[in-house]
């Protein structure tokens, strides 16, 4: 069941409204979960010991964050702590899965 279902505005203009801010809403729910699968990605990665595979998927999920950042999608002060905790957490488990010689 849609949000178009439940209430349909009067106006022709709040109508449009309506449906570009459930396109909007839609479209930056992807790219939050996207992130946030990346950023589990990552983790998992290091601790499956596939460090060139984390090593991307870092990368990867910093540009994303990056990019949700500049079109505000986050707010870029979240966006750089979700990228400051996902560099904090992968350099522990990077440190943690590296063998002690």
């Amino acid at each position: 069941m849609s949000l178009l279902d439940q209430a349909m505005p009067n106006t022709p203009s709040a109508i449009k409204r309506l449906k570009q801010s459930v396109k909007r809403r839609m479209h930056n729910r992807i790219a939050k979960k996207i992130i946030k699968t990346y950023m589990k990605r990552t983790l998992a990665s290091v601790a499956a010991k596939e460090f060139e595979k984390a090593e991307a998927d870092f990368r990867a999920a910093t540009a994303k964050i990056d990019k949700a950042g500049a079109r505000r999608v986050l707010h870029p002060n979240t966006a750089a702590r979700r990228k400051s905790k996902l560099a904090r957490d992968y350099k522990a488990a990077v440190a943690k899965a590296q063998p002690t010689a």
